[in-house]
C-alpha cells in the first residue's frame, strides 16, 4: 500500500494574505470521495469571512455530476452542509444531457471572473481532476464538434485497440474515459480533435493556486463509503434514479407539450457509479444485494483512482498541502 502524504498545518490568514497581495488567485481543496473536502471547505470559508470581517468567501464546485438537476441523493450534494456559503456550479444542467469538460471550464472562468471583480475570494472544492486542472492549469479547451465519420470509423475496432490509441494521446490517470464504449470513443474524439488544435492560455483563469488535499487513510475512507451509501439507499437514491427513468421526477426538463424528457437507461449508464449500478438494478440484472455490493466495490476502486490522479498531479509539479480531515 502506498504511503499517505505527509499532513500539513494550513494557516488561513496567511493564504488570505497572499491572495489580497494577489501572489494566490484561487484556493482549491479537493480529495477523493468520502475525505470531508466539503466539510473542511465550509469550515475554511468561513474562517476567510471571519479574517476578514465580512462574507467574502464563495465556493465554486469541481464535482462532473452534481451539475446536474434531480441528481442529489446518488451525486451527494448535501446542499445544507454550506450553510451561509455560496456555492457554484451545482444544479446548472438537465439530466440527461452530457456536460462537459469544454462547458465547465467556459462556466468555472465565469463564475471565477465574478467573484473576483466583487471583491469576494474564491474557493475552488472537489474531487473531479480533470474539471480541476481544466479550471487551475490554464489552457483553453476547445468545443470540440462530433465527428460522425471518426465515429464510425472507431466504432469498428475492438475496445482494447481503442484504449491503446486513447493512451498514446493522452496520459491514462483513471478509467473514467473508457469506461463504457461510448465514452471512449467521445473521449477519443476529443483527444484527436486535440491533438490537431493546440490550445492556448486562456485569459482569465487562476494561474497562482493554493492547492490543499483532504487526507484520509484507506481504511477510514472505504469505511465511510459504505456507511455514506447504506444512508443514500436509505434516503431513497433507488426512488430518485427510477423517477428520472419514468419522467416522473420534477427536475427533468419538458418538451415542446409540456410532457417531462424521461432519462434513457443508456444515458444513466453513462454517468456511472451509482447511476450505472442502481440502473442495472432496476432493470432487474443486479439484485439488491449484488448492486449494493458491487457499487461498494466500485466506490472504493473510484476513490483509489482519484488518489492516483491527485499524486500525479504531484508528480507534474503541482504542490499540493496535505490535512488531516477525516
Amino acid at each position: 500500500m502506498a504511503e499517505l502524504p505527509q499532513p500539513e498545518t494550513i494557516d488561513a490568514s496567511a493564504i488570505l494574505d497572499s491572495y489580497l497581495k494577489g501572489e494566490t488567485d484561487l484556493v482549491c481543496i479537493l480529495g477523493p470521495t468520502a475525505s470531508g473536502k466539503t466539510r473542511y471547505a465550509v469550515a475554511f470559508a468561513r474562517e476567510i469571512n471571519r479574517l476578514s470581517g465580512k462574507a467574502v468567501a464563495e465556493i465554486i464546485s469541481a464535482d462532473s455530476r452534481q451539475v446536474y438537476r434531480g441528481m442529489d441523493i446518488g451525486t451527494g450534494k448535501d446542499m445544507g452542509e454550506y450553510g451561509e456559503i455560496p456555492v457554484h456550479l451545482v444544479d446548472i444542467a438537465d439530466p440527461g444531457s452530457k456536460y462537459n469538460i469544454y462547458e465547465y471550464q467556459r462556466d468555472f472562468e465565469k463564475v471565477y471572473k465574478d467573484i473576483r471583480e466583487r471583491g469576494g475570494v474564491p474557493i475552488l472544492c472537489g474531487g473531479s481532476g480533470l474539471y480541476i486542472e481544466a479550471a487551475t492549469c490554464g489552457y483553453s479547451l476547445p468545443d470540440v464538434p462530433a465527428d460522425p465519420k471518426l465515429r464510425a470509423e472507431l466504432e469498428k475496432q475492438d475496445t482494447e485497440d481503442l484504449i491503446k490509441l486513447l493512451a498514446s494521446l493522452k496520459p491514462l490517470h483513471n478509467s473514467t474515459d473508457y469506461d463504457t464504449r461510448k465514452r471512449l470513443i467521445r473521449a477519443l474524439e476529443i483527444a484527436i480533435y486535440a491533438k490537431e488544435h493546440p490550445v492556448e492560455r486562456t485569459a482569465y483563469l487562476p494561474k497562482n493556486t493554493y492547492y490543499i488535499g483532504t487526507l484520509v487513510s484507506r481504511e477510514v475512507r472505504n469505511s465511510k463509503i459504505d456507511a455514506r451509501l447504506k444512508a443514500r439507499l436509505e434516503e431513497g437514491m433507488v426512488q430518485e434514479i427510477r423517477s428520472l427513468m419514468d419522467g416522473t421526477n420534477p427536475a427533468l426538463p419538458k418538451d415542446e407539450n409540456g410532457k417531462a424528457r424521461a432519462v434513457p437507461a443508456e444515458d444513466l449508464l453513462y454517468y456511472g457509479l451509482e447511476y450505472k449500478f442502481v440502473t442495472l438494478h432496476i432493470q432487474g440484472v443486479l439484485s439488491l444485494e449484488e448492486m449494493t455490493k458491487l457499487l461498494a466495490i466500485a466506490i472504493h476502486q473510484f476513490a483509489k483512482r482519484q488518489m492516483t490522479w491527485f499524486r500525479g498531479m504531484e508528480r507534474k509539479g503541482i504542490r499540493i498541502h496535505w490535512v488531516n480531515a477525516g
